[in-house]
């Protein structure tokens, strides 16, 4: 399930995906998140700020570290709950996005595709 940056009740959303999984089934949840933090190192103000354009770019609640979905999920008593940071291979995504933005044949495209998808088009290449 690759959505639950959309959500802004995460603890809603598994409850769903609980209650719709197969007994025994598998869930795999690959999500945007924040950093973790702790108080003594909180979410920097650039870093509150970038996420707060994306947020508004792609529509997005708050954001969350993946330590509030695995709270979330035990609390729900799932099984053999993992974690794992995959952006080091998610980040060449996103040249290749801003890339595809800035194609003459695309950019024509976009434009007609409406405004929400100009402003995160524009987002995009500003983050």
């Amino acid at each position: 399930m690759e959505s639950g940056e959309h959500m802004p009740n995460k603890e809603l959303f598994l409850k769903e995906l609980h209650r719709v999984a197969k007994p025994g089934g598998r869930i795999i949840i690959v999500t945007w998140c924040h950093r973790e933090t702790i108080s003594s190192s909180p979410l920097q103000p650039w870093e509150v700020k970038l996420l707060q354009k994306i947020s508004n770019a792609y529509f997005l609640p708050e954001w969350v570290p993946v330590s509030r979905y695995k709270q979330v999920a035990n609390s729900l008593r799932w099984m053999d709950v993992r974690v794992d940071d995959w952006s080091t291979f998610v980040a060449p995504f996103w040249p290749a996005v801003i890339r595809s933005i800035l194609k003459p044949s695309n950019f024509f495209k976009m434009l007609r595709s409406g405004k929400a998808t100009i402003k995160s088009a524009i987002a995009a290449v500003r983050c």
